[in-house]
């Protein structure tokens, strides 16, 4: 069976996003059986926030000494395995423990895909980092759908992550055995960088796009189902669906935006979405019916889907520093606005109002819109060309 690179790519995101989304699937029942209230569970579940920046600081050398192959070995099984036995603990600090290892492989997987995807799309002469992101908001669309049929069912969670570990095995041993080095990009000769990864004035503004786009991802995930429930009163279907539509609003477009980068370029393309976020953002806020926030939901999902994809491409085609540095500092501030926006949205609900904590996101959209300067403007490829684009 021949795969191509960037299908091995399409699947390790995949199989990593199944692996998590079980896992936060079955978070109640965690919950239930450590015996914790929320406060304690947020604390245990901060393990793999910590485990993930340390990585993403200090593990670049070590990704791009080990190579694509083994890294993806380590990190797209590893983190399945480790996730797997987290039922299996009856002690909040043994998990924790778990998550904080799961968190380091993450972080490397993270560096290594997206600096992979990057130099495949170099030999390709077409975008594909997009449609790889795309894999990962599929996978956790997927596992999502499944896992409610699976809890419904009455499956023990030690049984699912089993289940769920035994397909990442065996699915990707087989594609990620076949995955070689791809050269990096020929035109691009960087400087050395240091061995941790820390972001440099030059990549702040790509910091502050990911940043935005994080940010609206969390509103929509942690509290897409809160709104509903406490603005509208919406029944617990109603209520998820906000999240529903938002992640799947989010695949489709990363499915399908490498065309759109391709033709346009990265910067009016980024440009376009962050307004639909913001139109998302803003039409939650006056949502006068349930139907009006979930359109708001769906918009917010597919304005914040291709920036932070875009930002990456932007990090690893940098000159200042090898791409495994840049890609890893990107991610390191992305991620930690990742992990502070629940609480800091939490905050301002508690405090104004659950409609005006999406407004928060406001002004950091704007700051992102006056940085897309800082990504390409030129298109990849002419729109003659456009009808092979969609063969990858």
């Amino acid at each position: 069976m021949h795969i191509e690179p960037q299908q091995r790519i399409y699947v390790c995101f995949f199989l990593f996003a199944v692996s998590m989304g079980a896992t936060l699937s079955r978070l109640p029942d965690l919950q239930d059986a450590l015996q914790i209230d929320k406060s304690e569970l947020g604390l245990t579940l901060i393990g793999a926030a910590i485990g993930a920046l340390v990585s993403l600081t200090f593990c670049s050398p070590l990704v791009a000494r080990l190579g694509a192959r083994t890294t993806a070995f380590l990190t797209v099984l590893g983190t399945s395995a480790l996730l797997a036995v987290v039922p299996w603990m009856t002690v909040a600090a043994f998990v924790f423990g778990l998550l904080l290892l799961e968190g380091l492989l993450a972080g490397a997987l993270e560096i290594n895909l997206n600096v992979e995807i990057d130099r495949i799309e170099a030999q390709l002469g077409r975008g594909v980092m997009n449609r790889a992101h795309g894999f990962w908001s599929l996978g956790f669309f997927v596992t999502a759908l499944a896992s409610a049929a699976v809890r419904q069912a009455g499956v023990s969670m030690q049984l699912h992550l089993a289940l769920t570990f035994a397909f990442v095995l065996l699915s990707g041993s087989i594609v990620i055995a076949g995955m070689r080095n791809a050269p990096a990009r020929p035109t691009i000769e960087h400087a050395e960088g240091g061995h941790m990864a820390l972001p440099t004035v030059g990549l702040l503004p790509l910091c502050v796009i990911g940043i935005a786009a994080f940010l609206v991802e969390g509103a929509g995930i942690d509290w897409s189902a809160i709104y509903m429930r406490d603005v509208f009163h919406s029944e617990p279907f109603v209520g998820g669906l906000g999240l529903t539509l938002f992640t799947f609003f989010m695949a489709v477009t990363r499915l399908f935006a490498d065309p759109f980068v391709d033709r346009f370029g990265s910067r009016s393309v980024a440009f376009t979405l962050l307004v639909i976020a913001a139109i998302g953002l803003c039409l939650v806020w006056v949502a006068p019916h349930p139907i009006a926030a979930l359109s708001g939901f769906s918009l917010m999902g597919a304005g914040c889907s291709a920036v932070y994809p875009l930002a990456v491409s932007a990090a690893a085609q940098r000159t200042d520093r090898p791409a495994h540095l840049n890609v890893a500092a990107l991610g390191q501030m992305s991620f930690v606005v990742f992990f502070l926006a629940p609480p800091l949205l939490g905050f301002v609900a508690e405090h104004a109002s659950m409609r005006t904590s999406y407004l928060v996101c406001i002004p950091i959209i704007l700051l992102a819109l006056a940085c897309v300067r800082s990504l390409s403007s030129a298109p990849k490829m002419g729109s003659e060309n456009l009808g092979c684009v969609n063969q990858g």
